[in-house]
């Protein structure tokens, strides 16, 4: 615990004046440095990239299904007779 009051001795013997620190400690930080938001911001943009590949994906095959399913279907076999 590095709180307390601390004076420095000069090479007569005589200390200075008395000073006094108060430190707090984070026991639950966390240290961000450059490698750490890199990596965070890395990780966010490849995320983002699968995402947007999936989503692409997804909507590519259902324009293939409507396309199918709009094609012309025959209720009946002969056409005259429905007419």
């Amino acid at each position: 615990d590095p709180r307390g009051v601390y004076t420095c001795e000069i090479e007569n013997g005589k200390a200075s004046l008395p000073l006094q620190v108060h430190y707090r400690m984070c026991q639950n930080c966390i240290e961000v440095d450059a490698p750490t938001i890199s990596g965070i911001v890395i990780a966010d943009v490849i995320a983002t990239v699968f995402l947007a590949v999936a989503v692409y994906c997804i909507t590519g095959q259902d324009k293939g299904r409507m396309s199918r399913a709009s094609d012309r279907q025959n209720l009946i076999a002969n056409e005259q007779l429905y007419q």
